[in-house]
């Protein structure tokens, strides 16, 4: 896991795509979109349905490691509204299980408006546990300590030549995003158009590998996000991580680079590039 103070709150990210919040016991998950399968079967288009049981299999697995006292999912925890009467009885079962002992939380989403018919929990709009409020859809204007789903983000990552894509966690200062939990769910890359009104123009990647989540920091000095590449800078905040599995390999700074530092043309490092 990864560990990161937001707006006052010591969170941790879990590979699985899970926020865990230690003080709290609690442990977040976003779109789960389960029966997503099914759905697409009734209008034709044959899926494997396992979609289902797989995000449930992770779920479970999180569950297992963290012990949370309470978990929330934030909403299009269901891919329509007749998922409910679709699941299996042991999908069913296995909602209740995991949801025993525990206070777990539907937060409505646009996909499941009245996540209510959902089974082994209660149903709210939102959940505001300060210093964080937690729903599925960022709010429109000035925000504190949000934490929402929805926009299932994405990042493409580019180092020495080689490219690694797949969900992420993005944060700045006031929003926290995470990405899609369920097995289906697609993604948006967070340099499309509909981040632009929620980040600010520093912002982070937290992107989960097979172990472990490694941290991307912004650049110090604001950078323009949506260029033909996004330049993450080595020279400003330094990465909160060394990534060293085989998959991905950080740049090094080095030595002539730390001592020219302070020319402007090098204070950016192509250490990182997130793809248009």
């Amino acid at each position: 896991m990864t560990a990161f103070d937001f707006c006052g709150a010591s969170l941790h990210a879990d590979p699985s795509g899970a926020l865990v919040w230690p003080d709290r016991r609690l442990m977040v998950v976003a779109d789960l979109h389960l029966e997503k399968g099914a759905w697409y079967a009734a209008r034709g288009i044959p899926l494997p349905p396992y979609d289902t049981g797989e995000t449930l299999d992770r779920l479970e697995a999180a569950i297992a490691r963290h012990r949370p006292d309470r978990l929330v999912c934030l909403g299009d925890s269901v891919h329509d509204g007749d998922a409910a009467r679709r699941m299996t009885p042991e999908v069913v079962r296995r909602i209740l299980g995991l949801a025993r002992g525990r206070d777990w939380i539907w937060i409505a989403g646009n996909h499941d408006p009245e996540p209510d018919t959902l089974p082994g929990g209660r149903s709210l709009a939102e959940l505001a546990l300060a210093p964080l409020v937690f729903r599925h859809e960022a709010a429109a204007g000035p925000v504190s300590g949000e934490v929402s789903g929805h926009y299932h983000p994405r990042a493409r990552i580019r180092l020495r030549g080689r490219t690694v894509s797949g969900r992420c966690f993005v944060l700045d200062r006031h929003r926290l995003i995470l990405p899609a939990f369920g097995a289906y769910a697609g993604g948006l890359d967070v340099t499309a158009d509909a981040f632009d009104p929620l980040l600010q123009v520093e912002f982070e990647i937290l992107f989960p590998g097979p172990r472990r989540v490694y941290r991307f920091a912004g650049a110090a000095e604001p950078y323009p996000r949506r260029v033909g590449t996004t330049e993450i800078s080595t020279d400003g905040r330094r990465l909160a991580q060394t990534v060293s599995t085989w998959w991905i390999e950080l740049l090094r700074k080095s030595s002539n680079s730390e001592s020219s530092s302070s020319s402007p043309s090098s204070s950016r490092t192509k250490a990182c590039c997130f793809r248009m």
